[in-house]
């Protein structure tokens, strides 16, 4: 019997197993709340068709992707599939030319990116998105900004509503500062914390609000492998303690296996594979996606291409 093929990247920690085994993962929460925030079907986000281009570069084509209520879905593909795109045209910051996004029960050609946060939106950036001068607490409180009711006169006039809501916000913000670790560092300018720190305050930042949809684009891009098992423990407990749909964007497939329900994979802007974990590793097409095989060779002999086990 063959050995079975172990597919190997190399980068700055050495050669790690691309696609390695899933490990066992806890059971989707199911979501708390109204049926606003999801279909009939129990999908908080669907994405049918949805096609993008730049004048006559194509960033993705006819993307259909499902993601239900306390469901991790990973977006994979090598650098270029068009992963970061479809995460902007899901929250409206890219207007796609064809297809739908459903946010709950409401449908969109284009999300209004001002209603992300009434929708139960949130997400994080691929290039972190910080107000630097700010502490770590405003910052996580800016999350909430959205969620204010008081209005401007209540607030200089101090009235008991605009104070209420001022406390139930800080609250809020304390509680996911503590979740995340960062209750001795709240006071410090989010700018002047070490890489791995300032991404947990962007986290921290889009869970406050407590979304139903979370969005995260490469969270653990530029981590050490101490701050990725941190990150994992962080978003797993928010899908746990809230119950809400993850889309991740993860370039550390290690990580994506053991942390995601389901996986969907791009490449050159198509959908080639949609699964769990163990049927996407096993797929012939996304093992020639990420060595870079040539059409039908995905098959051949499985000591052949990056390396056997």
């Amino acid at each position: 019997m063959q050995p079975a093929l172990r597919l190997v990247r190399t980068g700055r920690d050495g050669n790690r197993p691309l696609l390695p085994g899933p490990a066992p993962r806890p059971a989707a929460v199911p979501a708390p709340g109204g049926s606003p925030h999801r279909d009939r079907a129990g999908r908080v986000l669907s994405v049918e068709g949805l096609s993008l281009a730049f004048g006559g570069t194509v960033a993705f084509a006819e993307i259909d992707l499902a993601v239900g209520a306390g469901e991790i879905h990973a977006v994979i593909g090598p650098n270029g599939a068009g992963k970061s795109s479809l995460i902007n045209a899901i929250t409206g910051l890219y207007a796609p030319q064809a297809g739908r996004v459903r946010i709950g029960v409401e449908s969109f050609a284009r999300v209004p990116a001002g209603r992300l946060a009434a929708l139960g939106v949130a997400r994080t950036f691929q290039n972190l998105a910080l107000f630097t001068g700010l502490s770590v607490r405003d910052n996580v409180l800016a999350g909430l900004a959205a969620a204010r009711r008081a209005g401007l006169g209540a607030q200089i006039l101090g009235l008991p509503s605009a104070r209420r809501e001022a406390r139930a916000h800080r609250d809020a913000a304390e509680a996911v500062i503590g979740r995340l670790g960062l209750g001795a560092v709240a006071d410090r300018p989010a700018g002047s914390l070490p890489y791995g720190l300032q991404k947990r305050v962007e986290l921290g930042r889009a869970l406050v609000a407590r979304p139903r949809l979370l969005l995260l684009d490469e969270p653990m891009a530029g981590m050490t492998a101490t701050e990725k098992a941190e990150m994992t423990g962080f978003i797993r407990a928010a899908r746990e303690t809230s119950g809400a749909a993850i889309v991740l964007i993860e370039h550390d497939i290690g990580v994506v296996m053991r942390l995601s329900d389901r996986v969907t994979v791009l490449d050159h802007g198509r959908r080639i594979a949609t699964g769990t974990p163990a049927e996407v590793q096993a797929d012939p097409a996304v093992i020639a996606a990420y060595l870079g095989l040539a059409d039908g060779d995905a098959d051949g002999d499985a000591d052949t291409g990056a390396a056997a086990a």
